[in-house]
């Protein structure tokens, strides 16, 4: 696993083909505050659970000036299947080799019913309009991380 990111750290930034099999880059999203979460696998149930919630949280979101990323492993097919399926209003991003994965810190060791294996760390990224970090999260469950982040934006109470 490669070092995790912290707060005032540049962004790493990436160009990923999109559910659309658009490229989408980081670099052409400056000057607007990106949130970007990685995620295991859609169409399971806790990704859909995580991918809702930023749906459900989109417009509040998009109104105070931050546009949502979604990322995965998934190849673009899967992904369009995956937004379609659960009306996702947001691009979602392929990284098949994980590469994005590995420059976020997001893939590393996990542990499932005493198996050690390599996967996504679940996290999610707050990336101001400079492209500096401004909150890394990492290992956070899919259920309530939504409105966390909004805590973290300023969009609700804290």
């Amino acid at each position: 696993m490669t070092e995790r990111l912290e707060p005032g750290s540049p962004a790493p930034d990436f160009t990923l083909l999109d559910q659309d099999e658009r490229e989408v880059s980081l670099a052409s999203l400056r000057g607007t505050g990106v949130i970007v979460f990685f995620y295991p696998e859609a169409m399971t149930p806790g990704c859909t659970t995580e991918a809702c919630d930023f749906r459900d949280s989109l417009a509040p979101l998009q109104a105070a000036g931050w546009t949502v990323l979604g990322i995965s492993r998934d190849e673009p097919e899967k992904l369009r299947r995956f937004r379609e399926r659960d009306g996702l209003t947001y691009d979602l991003l392929s990284d098949p080799d994980h590469s994005v994965h590995e420059a976020y810190g997001v893939w590393g060791e996990k542990v499932n019913y005493g198996k050690t294996f390599m996967g996504v760390l679940r996290s999610t990224f707050v990336i101001d309009a400079e492209g500096r970090i401004e909150h890394a999260l990492y290992n956070v469950k899919a259920t309530g991380h939504v409105a966390r982040v909004r805590k973290l934006v300023g969009l609700d109470a804290a």
